[in-house]
């Protein structure tokens, strides 16, 4: 398959949000990217439910929902009743991961796993083969515009090597720092999923960025 690209909504005009979800919508992105902080689990808050519920609403393409709150599994079902199509939680926030997993996947939804820049891929072992996603952090979880982290690349292919040998079907996301610098090797590496936020909409031509990260 060709990789998918998924903006990242943080970094969208939520003066004029209608405008950006109409722009990803005519665009060649696949995903809307929503990344949901609660200012416990990352320093920073951003939004909640009537947003995602509105977007929903407006949104052709599905809806990629990135957790950074602890305690997800309080509110599993309240992200499926708002349109979430994918959601995905954090290893590091959750004390029964497997758990957590067949929650999601049992409201059905797709399922995905995200790990911080410090977390090892190892640890994905256990529960690779029960996952549709793992979201590689790029940088340090709680703001946009960070630097990426150079080491991602060695964690992309060494997370690749082991999705063979479980023969997982999980998608490798790159979440944080992507541009147009970084990104054909980041697919190279064996990404299948680039989320780009400031990239896309600080960019004077977003439709024609998305283009390019998705060529």
């Amino acid at each position: 398959m060709s990789h998918l690209i998924a903006p990242s909504v943080l970094s969208a005009n939520f003066g004029n949000l209608n405008k950006d979800i109409e722009l990803i919508n005519r665009s060649d992105a696949d995903w809307f990217h929503l990344d949901v902080m609660d200012g416990v689990f990352v320093p920073n808050i951003s939004f909640g439910f009537p947003i995602i519920k509105a977007i929903k609403k407006l949104s052709t393409k599905p809806l990629d929902v990135h957790l950074m709150i602890v305690n997800p599994d309080n509110y599993t079902l309240a992200f499926k009743e708002v349109g979430a199509d994918i959601l995905t939680v954090h290893l590091e926030a959750c004390s029964h991961l497997h758990r957590s997993i067949q929650n999601i996947k049992n409201l059905g939804m797709k399922v995905g796993v995200a790990i911080n820049p410090h977390t090892p891929i190892e640890s994905l072992k256990d529960i690779i083969s029960d996952i549709d996603l793992v979201c590689l952090m790029s940088v340090n979880p709680g703001f946009g515009g960070q630097k990426f982290i150079e080491n991602t690349f060695e964690k992309v292919r060494d997370l690749k090597i082991l999705i063979e040998q479980k023969k997982s079907k999980a998608l490798i996301e790159i979440d944080g720092g992507v541009d147009l610098k970084n990104y054909k090797k980041l697919i190279e590496s064996g990404a299948n999923v680039l989320v780009a936020g400031n990239t896309v909409f600080n960019s004077e031509n977003p439709t024609e960025t998305i283009k390019l990260l998705k060529a």
